[in-house]
């Protein structure tokens, strides 16, 4: 009746009885965008709430075909309106077929959800016929001006990069957004 909020809270709330100084994020499911299991998790709280967008708008459809494009940012959202502390993050793939301008627009919709954190990797078809294939490969110097646009947006923390996953670097990139988190005159 939960789906499985009940679960990840006693996880997280296990792992800061034990271990007290362990930083937890939690990467759930969206829980249907449903109010009472989002809290449930926020209630436990996990020091990173990570719901990745996975790609753009257009994208999500045939990408994610159980998600959906505003339920995820709903998620994200309701997040930051339970617990406002909680730094919130999401990820993307890129090389799916999206254009620069649909990234732009992703981006610039999860600021308005409240996100703080940001990842942008290349998506790697995992099997050549069972899976999306991929469309493009992006280099380096692409992820550098989608890092400065995202930055400019306003995110604590953004990683983009040809590697870059959700969790790439997990700790460095929790570290620098509680920092700025928490600097005078932080508008996120």
């Amino acid at each position: 009746p939960d789906e499985g909020a009940g679960h990840f809270a006693r996880c997280v709330t296990t792992v800061h009885e034990h271990c007290p100084n362990t930083t937890v994020e939690v990467l759930p499911a969206d829980f249907h965008a449903r109010r009472d299991c989002i809290r449930t998790l926020c209630d436990a709280a996990p020091e990173v709430y990570n719901h990745n967008l996975e790609t753009v708008e257009r994208l999500t459809r045939d990408v994610r075909p159980q998600a959906s494009y505003e339920r995820s940012l709903s998620v994200l959202q309701i997040v930051k309106e339970l617990s406002p502390d909680t730094i919130t993050k999401s990820g993307l793939m890129v090389g799916l077929g999206e254009r620069i301008e649909e990234l732009h627009q992703a981006f610039r919709d999860l600021r308005a959800a409240g996100c703080d954190v940001l990842t942008v990797g290349q998506y790697l078809s995992p099997t050549l016929d069972q899976h999306v294939p991929v469309e493009r490969y992006y280099p380096p110097a692409e992820f550098d001006e989608l890092a400065e646009y995202a930055r400019g947006l306003g995110f604590l923390s953004v990683a983009a990069g040809p590697f870059v996953r959700s969790s790439y670097n997990a700790a460095d990139v929790f570290e620098e957004s509680r920092r700025r988190q928490r600097a005078p005159g932080a508008s996120p």
